[in-house]
């Protein structure tokens, strides 16, 4: 029989993972292969160039283009300051009367001066663009001018959805268990830089009263669409995540409303309560699958670095899975059964289907689009 494929997300308390750190732009790498880095270590940085002013200074002197050059102060390629003067005259028969400048509207660089049209353009200074390790680890591989790859050993969990840029901090647990709602009221300054961890659900609330206290990111089981259109001013649609002017990262872990962590994911966090992290909330579910991650590293040697083809995840009797859709949506259970025929489901439809037993003893009988698979 043909092997089944679904969607899935990871979720497992040891793997070996490979991150690549690139620029942009070409630059400069800052780590050899073997340097053991961490999060917040700086390892490639670059200079974006900066926005072009084009200015009309033949017209701002009163002369033709051809008669700019006697009245430069500048050349191509110099580094100015904001009011340096650019270009200037003498005056009427070198009296002074009538004399004219025009200095710079910011710092800077000549980028060109035309003798045709008396157009300079003026580049703003460059803007400088620096990557961070992002996870502890080691550097296995450098790209030339380009950046780097750090592989470690690490527990590692993948969310359902997320807002926010990469973060890192320590994890702390203020659930007391997976159907626990994070409100404002557990969050309190010794939560700063840090990566909380909820239940079932975050408030809105929550996420103020974290943002204003300084959480590095949450992590909740749950969250409200409502919620999410309120805290950023508008709707996400299908659009990428993770650009987000927000201070404090959001992972979802299960899905939308009140919908309990799966006790799994739940244990793991617990199991390093204390312990440094990095996360980040970047999602996207189109063309090129990307999913918010929490990354726990742990010790490991370089033997343990192993690249591993990575394959799909596969439904086979005894896989964990969740189930995306209703009814049952959010729940955990393991398959028990993959029947070859198709099945007639209530849209009158001829489907696929699997049998499960959830994690609360229910047995049912889903249409195989209608789950992703737990990597475990």
């Amino acid at each position: 029989m043909a092997q089944a494929y679904s969607a899935g997300l990871t979720v497992t308390k040891s793997i070996v993972l490979r991150k690549e750190r690139i620029l942009p732009i070409k630059g400069s790498v800052l780590v050899k292969v073997g340097d053991k880095v961490k999060a917040e270590d700086l390892v490639a940085e670059t200079l974006l160039p900066g926005n072009v002013i084009p200015i009309k200074l033949a017209n701002k002197m009163g002369c033709t283009p051809q008669q700019l050059e006697m009245y430069l102060k500048v050349k191509p390629g110099d580094y100015i300051k904001k009011d340096q003067i650019l270009a200037e005259n003498k005056g009427f028969l070198g009296t002074g009367l009538w004399k004219n400048s025009f200095k710079s509207p910011t710092d800077g660089e000549i980028e060109s001066v035309s003798k045709h049209t008396g157009q300079m353009l003026l580049r703003e200074p460059r803007i400088p663009i620096q990557v961070l390790a992002f996870v502890d680890g080691l550097v296995t591989e450098v790209i030339p001018n380009e950046g780097v790859v750090i592989e470690n050993k690490s527990a590692y969990i993948q969310g359902i959805f997320g807002l926010g840029g990469e973060t890192f901090g320590e994890i702390k647990v203020l659930a007391k268990d997976p159907t626990t709602v994070l409100d404002a009221d557990m969050i309190n300054d010794t939560c700063k830089g840090k990566i909380i961890v909820g239940g079932s659900l975050v408030t809105l609330a929550a996420i103020k009263k974290a943002m204003s206290v300084g959480v590095s990111a949450i992590v909740t089981g749950g969250i409200e669409d409502q919620d999410i259109k309120e805290l950023l001013g508008y709707d996400i649609g299908v659009a990428i995540t993770g650009h987000e002017e927000i201070n404090t990262s959001i992972i979802v872990t299960e899905g939308f409303g009140l919908i309990n962590m799966a006790r799994k994911t739940f244990e793991l966090l617990k199991s390093f309560d204390g312990k440094k992290a990095s996360c980040h909330g970047k999602t996207q579910i189109r063309a090129g699958v990307m999913r918010p991650e929490i990354i726990i590293p742990i010790d490991f040697t370089s033997d343990d670095l192993k690249v591993v083809a990575a394959k799909m995840p596969t439904l086979e009797i005894g896989s964990t899975i969740r189930v995306i859709r209703e009814p049952n949506f959010g729940s955990i259970g393991k398959i028990t059964g993959l029947p070859e025929k198709l099945t007639q489901v209530q849209s009158e439809t001829w489907v696929r289907v699997l049998n499960a037993e959830l994690d609360n003893g229910e047995k049912v009988t889903i249409p195989r689009a209608n789950v992703e698979v737990i990597e475990e």
